[in-house]
């Protein structure tokens, strides 16, 4: 059977995502190499917290990159065969390019680490924001944005396109709050801010698109081993500079999951697996393509029954 992996981004993070496979070799050993890589126990962090500490932008986005390197290695250790295909969401892509061998673990955590500080300076705290708007077409979605854009002057885009119906805008707060009321009045089931520090994948982030590129060059990246369909271009790069254009890209970029899925789906995979702690896009997936089955591997439990239908 044909079947990608997925990666998730931020969000998905919580204090003792790995409790019920930290005792496995594979798991163990890839906490220790993202330890000594970002000089800092990131397994006590991932099983102890606190929250607080977590959850800042700098840690999070290394730490769940660990994650999922973690569950994919672990699986590679319990017999599971390499997907055919992978991708990631947002930061996820990250993790995707390690399991395709095209970025290794070691380089890949500074690499995230300064995408975070990145994407945290580029606007100041306070200043721009996120929210989730469900119930509404893309097309209406960025109608509603572009009228708030013109209303107030200031910026506001549809960034995330999560699944029909749920996408994620992001802009300066009063952009924002402009948007939400007109995304509302327009018939959206929900329009809410969300608790995020930056306007994540907006032009606002331009400055931080710039700061990764001149950062990447420096990056060794290979060939993917596993095809990767990325976000920016729901395309599948193979030369090393054309994925790092794509990923300093991504930044200041909305990320096209629907369409990701949709690829993967035309690309011949019939399943889908989640590796990483949550369940994120497993749900979304469903919501996606109802036809392609879907799995979320975030524990050992779920490797027998995954593999079984992978037979």
């Amino acid at each position: 059977m044909t079947f990608a992996f997925v990666f998730p981004g931020q969000g998905s993070q919580s204090v003792g995502m790995l409790d019920k496979v930290a005792a496995h070799p594979a798991v163990r050993a890839t906490l220790e190499e993202a330890g000594a890589a970002l000089g800092q126990d990131v397994g006590a962090l991932i099983a102890q917290g606190p929250a607080e500490q977590l959850n800042l932008t700098t840690n999070t986005q290394p730490v769940m990159l660990t994650a999922g390197v973690a569950l994919y290695r672990l699986w590679l250790a319990e017999g599971g065969r390499k997907p055919d295909c992978v991708a990631g969401h947002s930061l996820g892509e990250y993790t995707a390019l390690v399991a395709a061998e095209s970025l290794t673990l070691g380089d890949a955590l500074p690499l995230v680490r300064f995408r975070a500080q990145a994407m945290q300076e580029a606007v100041p705290v306070g200043a721009g924001g996120m929210a989730a708007v469900l119930g509404l077409d893309d097309a209406a979605v960025r109608a509603g944005c572009a009228q708030a854009a013109r209303e107030t002057g200031e910026v506001v885009e549809a960034v995330n396109f999560n699944a029909p119906g749920q996408v994620v805008i992001a802009g300066t707060q009063a952009a924002i709050a402009r948007a939400c009321e007109v995304l509302k009045a327009a018939g959206a089931k929900r329009a809410l801010p969300l608790a995020v520090s930056a306007p994540f994948h907006s032009s606002l982030l331009q400055g931080a698109a710039d700061r990764l590129r001149a950062y990447l060059q420096g990056v060794a990246i290979k060939a993917p081993q596993i095809t990767l369909i990325n976000n920016v271009d729901v395309a599948h790069p193979t030369d090393p500079e054309s994925i790092r254009d794509a990923l300093a890209r991504q930044a200041c970029h909305a990320v096209r999951w629907v369409e990701c899925v949709q690829a993967i789906a035309r690309a011949g995979c019939s399943t889908l697996v989640e590796c990483g702690p949550g369940k994120v896009l497993h749900g979304l997936t469903r919501r996606i393509d109802p036809a392609l089955q879907s799995f979320a591997l975030d524990d050992l439990s779920a490797i027998p029954s995954l593999q079984t239908a992978l037979a």
